[in-house]
Formats: structure tokens, sequence, C-alpha cells
């Protein structure tokens, strides 16, 4: 039995158990915290549940104002299309959302993603309020449809600029539109401790490359990562290779080619990870997470951007984005299906090396917030 709360925004600003539903990717989760933390500022004593997948649930113990976050693969999502046990996870959830007393739930997701999955469980778990953008008429599904106004193109909003628009119908709004990720203090220490047994020394400054990305069409070649390592350690940057462990062909490609000593911190956490970007002169990276780690934690960042989405570029941090414009831009695949991936194989090196070095002299754009 759905609860009784009226729709729009009268009825939006007595809602106070709320659900966030953001289910693809971590950097997907990133571009949207200013769209959450604009709940807190709006509704200061609101409660705030994440519904994420694994990795953006991961980042949840970053963001102050997410009050809980709840762990998801959903099949209709690219970052869950491959999840077991078709239909009882669904069905664990239902039981868990109707269990959970929200009065509302808002639903995030590029403009290629139908919300009607997940406003199909939202309602049957008696969710009284759901928002979302759609582009077909969701009906009942949805009791505040806002009609999707994008296509992939070059006029599109950025993600972040989407999801914000989207809260602010409801009247959620923020002064701060930067994305954000707060650093823990054990994180930055133990990585301190990591540089400087790799040989890092006191107030050296340094470089990370991070050749990883969860889709081919977005990985730059990774020999080109180590071709840039070795110009930013010519100029006197230490430098370091990062990257989990699916990343390892990528890491020992660059190192390779780059010729040069590099600093070796092991494997790191999530918030390990963001410890390092967030102390690096300049992070180069692929179009993915950790980009938008560097754009939340103010570094500037060299990001080889592969033409599958126009969406996705840095927020309001110093970054140069690479490609080349190519007539198949924008096909959102995650394999290149012209097979010569030139938007981003026509980016050489010595350009990205350029870009890196003019960057890792731009001085910071906000302080390190930790905790």
């Amino acid at each position: 039995m759905t609860r009784g709360l009226p729709a729009g925004p009268g009825g939006w600003r007595r809602a106070r158990r709320v659900l966030a539903l953001r289910l693809d990717n971590l950097g997907d989760l990133l571009m949207t915290t200013p769209a959450l933390a604009a709940l807190k500022e709006t509704w200061p004593d609101a409660h705030l549940t994440l519904l994420a997948s694994p990795a953006g649930a991961a980042a949840a113990a970053h963001l102050p104002f997410v009050d809980e976050a709840w762990r998801f693969e959903a099949p209709w999502v690219g970052a869950g299309a491959h999840a077991a046990s078709p239909g009882l996870a669904e069905a664990g959830l239902l039981v868990r959302l109707a269990d959970g007393g929200f009065d509302a739930a808002v639903i995030f997701g590029v403009c290629t993603q139908s919300p009607l999955p997940a406003a199909l469980l939202c309602r049957m778990a008696g969710i009284p309020l759901r928002l979302a953008y759609c582009r077909e008429n969701p009906y009942a599904l949805l009791t505040d449809w806002i009609p999707e106004p994008d296509t992939v193109a070059d006029t599109m909003r950025h993600e972040v600029r989407r999801q914000l628009d989207l809260v602010a119908t409801v009247g959620w709004r923020t002064r701060d539109e930067r994305l954000r990720f707060r650093l823990h203090e054990a994180d930055c220490r133990a990585v301190a401790e990591r540089l400087a047994a790799a040989g890092l020394a006191p107030g050296a400054r340094y470089a990370v490359l991070h050749p990883g990305a969860s889709a081919p069409s977005r990985r730059w070649p990774a020999e080109r990562f180590g071709l840039v390592g070795r110009a930013l350690a010519d100029a006197g940057f230490a430098v370091v290779v990062a990257g989990d462990a699916g990343d390892g062909a990528q890491r020992a490609e660059a190192l390779a080619a780059m010729q040069r000593p590099a600093l070796d911190v092991g494997a790191t956490s999530l918030g390990e990870l963001a410890a390092l970007i967030g102390g690096a002169a300049v992070l180069v990276a692929n179009n993915s997470g950790p980009a938008h780690l560097a754009a939340a934690l103010g570094t500037p960042v060299v990001v080889l951007y592969a033409l599958t989405n126009p969406q996705h570029t840095p927020w309001q941090v110093p970054a140069r984005v690479l490609s080349r414009s190519v007539p198949c831009r924008w096909c959102l695949k995650s394999r290149c299906p012209q097979v010569h991936h030139e938007c981003l194989a026509g980016v050489g090196a010595d350009e990205a090396a350029a870009a890196a070095l003019a960057l890792a002299h731009h001085p910071k754009t906000l302080e390190l917030e930790t905790r």
C-alpha cells in the first residue's frame, strides 16, 4: 500500500526518509554527489539511504551526507548485468525497500538508462514519491515525471548538471556544485607511509598515472602512459603507476615503456587511491572513476577521453581533455565498433605529456577535507 504523501514540491518538503538510487559505476555516483549533497543542504534533518552498485557503495563512507548505503547489482544496468540468481535479488530488495519506511525515492541515471525497473520496485514497495527523468510516459510508476530532454549529442548537459537540475524540481539546491569525496586521515597516513617507504623524499612532488579503465574502448594505449611518465620523471616529478588487480597488464606495459624508476605503493583501497590522487600534482588517466576522484579532490587531471559519451568530462577542476574527433563519436560502446580506436589512438604521448607538465604546475583548487 502506498503511503499518503502528495506528489509535487509540497509533498517532497515533508519527506524525511529518502532513498537515492544510483546503480551504475563509481564515476557516475561521484558525478551525482552535488545533487545528493543538495538534499542535506536543503533539509538537514532528512535521512538519506543510497542504493548503489558495489563500486558505488564503496564510496559511501566518504560521503558525509549519506546516512547509510545498500549494495545492489541491478540487472537492468551495465554494472550489474551479469548478476547471478535472476529474480531472487530483486525479491529480496523489494522486501527490504518495503520495510525501509521511505517517504520518497530519486532514481538517478544517464539519459540512455530507463528508470522504469527501479520505479516499479519503488512503487511495489509502497514508496509514495518517486522522481526520475524518463523518455517514455511512466504513467503511475513515477509521481514526479521529468520528461527526458537529453539525447547523446554534443549539446547534451553534463551528467552533474543533469542531476542537479533533476533534484531542483523538488526544491533541493546546493551552493557548492563541486564533486564531493571526503578523505580519511587513516588513508592519508597509510599512503604517506607507503610513498616514503617507496623512496619519495619529504616534500617531493609526484604525479599519478592510471592506465586502466573498465571498458576497453576507453583505454588509451598503456605504453603511452609510460612515455608520459618518462617525461614527468625527466622534469623532476616522482611517478606512481596506479591501478587495481584488473589493471595489471596495463600497469606492466606503462612501466616497461617508462624506462625510469617509478614508485610502487602496492594495492590500494578506494580511500587510499583517493588519498594518493589527492596528494598528487597531476593525474593522467582514462575516462574512468579516478578522473572523477581527481575532480572531487581538486587535483588537476589529464583525461584521455574516448568519444563514447560526451557528458562525463572532469567537472570544475583544472583539466585537459584529449581526444581526436571521429565520425563515429558518441557510440556508447564498451568496445570500439570500428576497431581502430582512433578517437584515442590519435592522441600522441608528446601531447599528453605537455598537458600533464602544464597542469602539474597549476595551483590546487581546494583544500583537502579529511576526518
